[in-house]
């Protein structure tokens, strides 16, 4: 699986990129056939608050699932999208090849 990520409005680390590459392998134990997956990371200024944006694409044959979560941290929005797609993907999986 290629992973292509983006960090718009801020300097990504290693450490969190390493962690979004953790997160997004596991999905292929669930589905093998993934092609690709895209990670948009991103800030979003609420008042005060700043708020961290993880939008993930997954693809897949035939369809392109997305989850787009938002919380205090990069490592929370990551692994709330992560679980997202992993039922998304479960779903594809048996509607596909039942």
């Amino acid at each position: 699986m290629e992973i292509t990520k983006q960090a718009l409005n801020f300097e990504a680390d290693s450490k969190l990129m390493e962690f979004v590459d953790k997160k997004l392998v596991k999905l292929e134990t669930f589905f093998d056939n993934i092609v690709s997956a895209d990670v948009c990371l991103r800030l979003q200024k609420t008042g005060q608050v700043q708020d961290k944006i993880a939008e993930i694409k997954v693809k897949v044959p035939g369809s392109v699932l997305v989850s787009k979560q938002t919380s205090k941290s990069f490592e929370e929005s990551v692994d709330l999208g992560a679980s997202s797609l992993r039922r998304q993907l479960i779903k594809y999986k048996l509607k596909k090849y039942k």
